[in-house]
């Protein structure tokens, strides 16, 4: 049993585990232990299953990237998210810290977003560049401190990298983002989290919600986190 596996929830249809920082959600070129390998490896021991065991892998978080995630366990239910996600009944928010505070205290970002895939790298671009891929997303800042902000951030698309790379547009990346803010961005882990996910529950079609606070470390610690998950 992999002791690292947090289950926030589990039925017969779906599990929702807490995605730790630093593991990638499936398996990649690395070779590295993957969340979606240790909820198989769970669900194989647990359940004394033979061979192959189904996991739905539903959405995806950056390896960098932290928190609330939902796998199936069924391929019924993985169709059935799956087709959430393309209605836009999958809802996802994250908690970010950002590097300086955003003129503005809310806002629509939109932009097009496109994929190097030498260098694994995403840009902003331009909507008649080919492979641009429409990105947007609702951010509003909840805490202003002098150098840093705490953000929220509610996805409309599920780019790859999609938040790291609208927020260093506004010149604000994330927090511990060395990849996407450059010099600016500060050391330290990525302040990138995925507090708050909810959709409709595949089989039963009540409305689920889960929510898992960020870490108490780093650029955290200056901020009420707890306060958006009790509004």
């Amino acid at each position: 049993m992999d002791k690292d596996l947090n289950i926030l929830y589990e039925d017969n249809h779906v599990i929702v585990v807490l995605k730790p920082q630093g593991v990638p959600s499936c398996g990649d070129e690395s070779g590295d232990d993957s969340l979606l390998e240790m909820v198989r490896r769970y669900l194989k021991v647990t359940y004394d299953k033979p061979g192959n065991v189904y996991v739905g892998l539903v959405h995806r978080l950056d390896r960098p990237t932290g928190g609330v995630m939902v796998f199936a366990k069924t391929s019924k239910a993985a169709a059935r998210l799956s087709a959430q996600m393309k209605e836009g009944d999958f809802e996802k928010k994250y908690l970010a810290v950002l590097v300086g505070t955003p003129k503005e205290s809310s806002a629509t970002v939109v932009n097009y977003l496109k994929k190097n895939p030498l260098n694994n790298m995403v840009y902003i671009c331009t909507q008649t560049e080919e492979g641009a891929k429409l990105a947007s997303l609702d951010y509003r800042v909840l805490e202003d401190k002098i150098k840093i902000s705490l953000v929220e951030v509610k996805l409309h698309t599920g780019r790859t990298h999609q938040i790291r790379v609208q927020m260093a547009g506004l010149s604000h990346p994330v927090f511990g983002d060395m990849r996407y803010g450059g010099e600016t961005a500060r050391k330290g882990n990525l302040a990138l989290w995925a507090y708050s996910l909810s959709f409709t529950h595949p089989v039963t079609k009540e409305r689920m919600k889960f929510m898992a606070q960020p870490p108490e470390d780093g650029p955290w610690k200056y901020f009420d986190t707890e306060k958006p998950l009790k509004l």
